[in-house]
């Protein structure tokens, strides 16, 4: 079951007018292109996406681009609040599962994976599934290494030398370190393997209860007086065809300058997420454009169109300008004389003539006119858009900018 029904505030504007697991990431994906493809990739096929937050782009995302095959009982069903058990919407992460309790019983699982829809990473879910086995847990929490000075914005898993979890803390002030590493806190990734009769009983449990109704905040850790619950270390998980370089990588996208940070990562020569590796392919939709044009090499009056240190899409025209350490989505257009560094560009923006762009995040049909700038005088951008602690300015859809 994957968890998509997010809101993503910290993400606004990006999250105008579409759910956060569903907001483009580099160049060509969904952030839950990401959680689906490993599910697929690890040879699990029966899959539930629990859906609540303007989840229209996501439903036509996933529509257009996960096709199974039914007739072999493969399947991935969206899954929107229905109020199937009183008249409340989805008030929680727990509780998205609890109102859909029937389809676990319907399929009659033994064990059931809860994973988050908005996170960027890689993993074999067969690793955790068979560690939560062998180890004999009623519960599996996936967790990855996280220095402690930064480990504060995360949930933190306490836990002893047999990695047996002996308490979980919400984004605690003073991170508690992993035995024998006391530079290092152990963070919770949002993804969990449960036994179906604990998880059961457990979401029962949370509903009798004043709560927020989430596994983070309010499950996990009461489960942890009472149940045997384990973490996995994310970091020993095990890519085909991974190296070292992007081996481990994770990153929580739900706020800008993270999620452009992760956009960043894509376009160093050794990036920390490879999207290269053809042996656990991200899968996505494939729209119907032309190849990638470059066109103009004029040195004299320097109209050459360049990319360096960039991603760029089909249907991209890179006519006469040049642009360095950016995303380029499908459709983007670069008009001659203009310059793009450090920013992401989704689909069909125009970027007009002697125009200039830095550490920008630009959502769809966005027309940049001729000689305009963004990124160079933050006050001034301050006062149209939206502009992250770290200097990333974020333009909403459809935005004319002069």
């Amino acid at each position: 079951m994957i968890l998509a029904g997010g809101e993503g505030k910290r993400l606004h504007p990006l999250t105008q007018d579409r759910a956060k697991p569903a907001v483009p990431f580099g160049g060509r994906y969904r952030i839950i292109d990401f959680a689906l493809s490993n599910f697929i990739n690890s040879g699990f096929y029966k899959i539930k996406v629990l859906t609540q937050y303007k989840s229209e782009s996501l439903n036509s995302h996933i529509a257009r681009a996960w096709h199974l095959s039914p007739s072999i009982g493969h399947s991935i069903d969206l899954v929107p609040a229905q109020m199937r058990i009183g008249k409340d919407w989805y008030r929680g992460t727990a509780d998205a599962v609890y109102q859909n309790m029937n389809l676990i019983h319907d399929e009659k699982a033994d064990i059931v994976c809860v994973f988050g829809g908005d996170h960027v990473y890689k993993m074999d879910v067969r690793q955790i599934v068979d560690y939560h086995i062998k180890k004999n847990a009623q519960i599996t929490v996936s967790a990855i290494p996280y220095p402690v000075k930064e480990a504060n914005s995360y949930g933190i898993i306490e836990i002893d030398k047999d990695y047996n979890i002996t308490g979980f803390k919400e984004k605690p002030q003073h991170p508690k370190p992993m035995p024998h590493r006391a530079d290092m806190a152990l963070c919770s990734m949002g993804n969990y393997v449960f036994n179906t009769d604990i998880l059961m009983k457990l979401l029962a449990e949370d509903q009798k209860k004043d709560s927020s109704h989430d596994f983070g905040r309010d499950l996990i850790p009461a489960a942890v007086k009472t149940n045997t619950i384990k973490a996995y270390d994310f970091s020993k998980n095990i890519i085909p065809g991974e190296d070292k370089q992007s081996s481990g990588y994770w990153r929580d996208v739900g706020e800008i300058d993270s999620y452009w940070l992760s956009n960043m990562d894509l376009v160093s020569v050794t990036p920390k997420l490879n999207l290269y590796n053809f042996e656990w392919p991200i899968r996505t939709f494939y729209p119907p454009y032309p190849p990638a044009k470059f066109v103009f090499a004029d040195e004299d009056t320097k109209r050459i169109g360049i990319a360096t240190d960039s991603m760029v899409a089909e249907g991209c025209i890179i006519s006469g300008g040049q642009i360095n350490r950016t995303v380029l989505f499908p459709g983007v257009r670069i008009n001659s004389f203009s310059t793009v560094e450090d920013s992401v560009l989704f689909e069909r923006v125009d970027v007009g003539r002697y125009a200039r762009v830095r550490r920008a995040i630009i959502d769809k049909d966005v027309r940049i006119m001729p000689n305009a700038t963004i990124g160079y005088d933050l006050e001034k951008d301050k006062k149209r858009f939206t502009v992250s602690e770290k200097g990333v300015v974020v333009i909403p859809k459809g935005a004319i900018v002069d």
